[in-house]
């Protein structure tokens, strides 16, 4: 006889559907699965991107690539372009760099990146275009992948854009074929016991009662937060962002190009993505409410897109997290455990991350939290690697308004990220930097960032020799030719779209 557990997760959106689906999958007939979902909460779209990992998460989860682009309303997104960031705009002079998803060009006989910052800091080009052809094909508008390449596979790494609310359709769509019990309901109690939740209540279904309680209620954090009483550890100690101004804008006409970026516009106090969906841009205007008022995040956001008719709302948000995410037999995921800010997409990875580790080390027979205290290790990690992560692309700008000083302010960066740089003016950032299994970004996506933001890391006696940077050009020139040749090759973003929309379902 199969060993069973039962879970009910409180909310749905991206968080409860994604985990829904993903432990369904993980799972099998281990476990049964109840989702209560209100329809009186909607679903805060923060962002509406993700990170490459979340091509292994729908796979997993038996979504073909086709469907998540047709349903979810998705584009591929190939990394984060940041304009303005290292310095204020002076007329029509600006900086910008992209952090690109594909890793540098690794060539067996030769440190590329030790032959990079050899280089006359005047005259070479950006890290991202010497080091990855995505840079260029990013810049051209076009798709990571041919039409004819199989689901979630590419020569080049990406992501994608979505609209939120699709998502999470597409996910209860494919949670419920995967056996996932979907109810629709109000939470309107909460009792607590020895283990931690005894049950909930709901306004049409009864009492609901589990092995395992997966808290998926946004911001709310109705299980963890209110009735377990577990507290946020606030991170604007770092990170001094805590609203957004979101909206959506209509494109010129249907045939306009599509970025496949995420476009990160830094303003006085804070930063504007701009995202390419399939029917509209999606933008948004993050800001620190310490250094600028709604009215004039208002105005600067009207000030990016040229005009004022559109809705926009505000979505405020504390930057933290949860330090115990795991209590007894109630669990929390996404916004329930912790919410940084939308930089980098990292929410979404957040999420992977903890449906990933709740199906690994929930045991089939004793204590439900017998791996509570490592998955929290765990968890605690991951959002204090990506507020390191987080701040490095504040701390290094030489803009001048207060937000951004007080960002440069050495008080204001985490002692492990200070100690990093000090090390990085000697040599670049390596593998061994990072601790495997609570990382999120890879010393490549530091080194992006890193001279994308005009670092400087002196080499002194450990420059390469003289001899081998004719060898090191020639590698350069390839890099370079491959991304001609790749632009030539590769379809406009918005073609590639339409082929796969038109596709049909299996």
């Amino acid at each position: 006889m199969v060993q069973q557990r039962s879970i009910v997760i409180v909310g749905g959106g991206t968080a409860g559907w994604l985990t829904a689906a993903y432990l369904a999958r993980a799972l099998g007939s281990r476990a049964t699965i109840t989702l209560l979902e209100s329809p009186g909460i909607g679903i805060i779209g923060v962002g509406e991107g993700a990170f490459p990992t979340i091509r292994s998460t729908l796979r997993f989860i038996g979504i073909d690539e086709a469907r998540f682009v047709r349903e979810a309303g998705a584009t591929f997104k190939q990394g984060v372009r940041f304009d303005d960031w290292r310095r204020e705009a002076v007329g029509d002079r600006r900086h910008r760099y992209l952090h690109p998803f594909d890793a540098p060009y690794q060539a067996d006989d030769a440190d590329l990146v030790a032959h990079w910052l050899a280089k006359d800091p005047a005259t070479r080009e950006p890290f991202a275009e010497a080091m990855t052809i995505q840079n260029r094909v990013a810049d051209a508008v076009r798709a990571p992948k041919q039409p004819s390449e199989g689901d979630y596979d590419g020569p080049l790494a990406y992501a994608y854009h979505f609209d939120a609310h699709r998502l999470a359709a597409l996910l209860r769509a494919r949670a419920v074929e995967l056996g996932v019990r979907h109810l629709q309901g109000e939470l309107t109690g909460v009792e607590t016991g020895e283990q931690g939740i005894a049950c909930v209540h709901t306004d049409a279904h009864g009492a609901l009662t589990a092995d395992l309680y997966v808290d998926c209620s946004g911001f709310r954090a109705e299980l963890l937060g209110r009735a377990l009483r577990v507290g946020p550890r606030s991170a604007k100690a770092h990170l001094f962002t805590d609203r957004a101004l979101a909206c959506k804008i209509a494109y010129a006409g249907p045939d306009a190009p599509i970025e496949s970026v995420t476009t990160a516009t830094a303003h006085e106090a804070g930063w504007i993505w701009d995202i390419g969906l399939q029917n509209a841009r999606g933008l948004g205007c993050v800001y620190s409410s310490a250094h600028l008022s709604d009215a004039r995040a208002a105005e600067i956001l009207c000030g990016y897109v040229g005009h004022d008719r559109f809705e926009a709302r505000i979505i405020p948000f504390e930057p933290g997290w949860r330090e115990t995410q795991w209590v007894g037999n109630c669990v929390a995921v996404g916004l329930a455990g912790g919410f940084l800010e939308p930089l980098e997409s990292t929410g979404i990875v957040l999420i992977e991350a903890a449906a990933a580790m709740i199906a690994d080390f929930l045991p089939m027979a004793g204590p439900v939290d017998a791996s509570a205290g490592r998955f929290n290790q765990l968890m605690n990690a991951r959002y204090a690697a990506i507020t390191n992560f987080l701040k490095l692309h504040y701390c290094l700008s030489q803009r001048q308004t207060a937000f951004w000083r007080d960002n440069a302010d050495a008080a204001s960066i985490p002692d492990a990220l200070a100690a990093l740089l000090a090390e990085w003016r000697h040599r670049p950032p390596s593998r061994f930097d990072f601790q495997g299994g609570v990382e999120s970004f890879a010393a490549f996506n530091y080194q992006y960032v890193l001279y994308g933001m005009g670092f400087e890391t002196d080499l002194g006696p450990s420059t390469p020799p003289r001899g081998e940077q004719a060898h090191a050009e020639r590698l350069f020139e390839r890099i370079r030719s491959f991304g001609r040749q790749a632009v030539a090759e590769l379809p406009e973003h918005r073609a590639l779209i339409r082929e796969i929309g038109q596709r049909m379902p299996a």
